[in-house]
Order: structure tokens, then sequence, then C-alpha cells
């Protein structure tokens, strides 16, 4: 019998690596003051937008925010689940740098090498 992951696929983080591509639990703040990268709240990162939460918009807003974070182009991103929710995960392709959020991370900051 297979032991099942939990669904946010991350564990005790709020971030995992699958091979190149890193997976974040996010926690959406909609209609914020000002764009920002905030703390982990439990196994979530949470990242305010001032975008309003209407039919998607905080969401593309937020993907459009986090690309250059990254390094990435919004094509690098996908949203797994939580389009329209502000419980969201993301799978980022081959991010070229990390926000110092990420050292406070209990989990290595690179992917491990494949071979």
């Amino acid at each position: 019998m297979s032991r099942e992951q939990p669904r946010n696929g991350t564990g005790e983080s709020f971030f995992a690596w699958d091979g190149q591509v890193l997976v974040l639990n996010v926690l959406g703040k909609p209609g914020a003051a000002r764009d920002a990268i905030g703390k982990p709240k439990g196994t979530q990162l949470k990242i305010s937008v001032t975008a309003a939460p209407v039919a998607g918009k905080a969401t593309r807003h937020m993907l459009r925010f986090l690309a250059p974070q990254f390094g990435v182009s919004v094509a690098d991103i996908e949203v797994v689940f939580g389009w329209e929710n502000v419980n969201k995960q993301l799978r980022i392709r081959e991010p070229k740098r990390l926000p110092a959020v990420f050292a406070q991370g209990t989990l290595p900051l690179s992917p491990s090498p494949t071979t």
C-alpha cells in the first residue's frame, strides 16, 4: 500500500522542489495597499497584491508580480489550483533566483541535481 502525499505536496513547508520545478503554496491577499511577498503562514507563503479579487484578476496580477521576483517569465508559472481562491499552489519552472524569505525555509534552496 502506498503512502499518500498531502494535497499541498510540500509537507510541512510552504515550498518543495519537484526536479527543477519549485512548488509553492500561497495564501493570497488581494486588494492590498502594495504588492509584497510576506512571511510564511503555516504551510503557505503570504503574497499580497493590489489587484481586486474579481474573476481571477488578482491571480493574473500575482503572476506578473512574481515572475521577475523568481527570474522567470509569466509563462513559467503554472497555477495548479486556486485560480479564483486565496489558497493557491503554483509551480515555477527553473527559477533563476529566490526571494529572501526562502532562506528561512526548512528545505534546500535549490533542487537536487538529477542524474
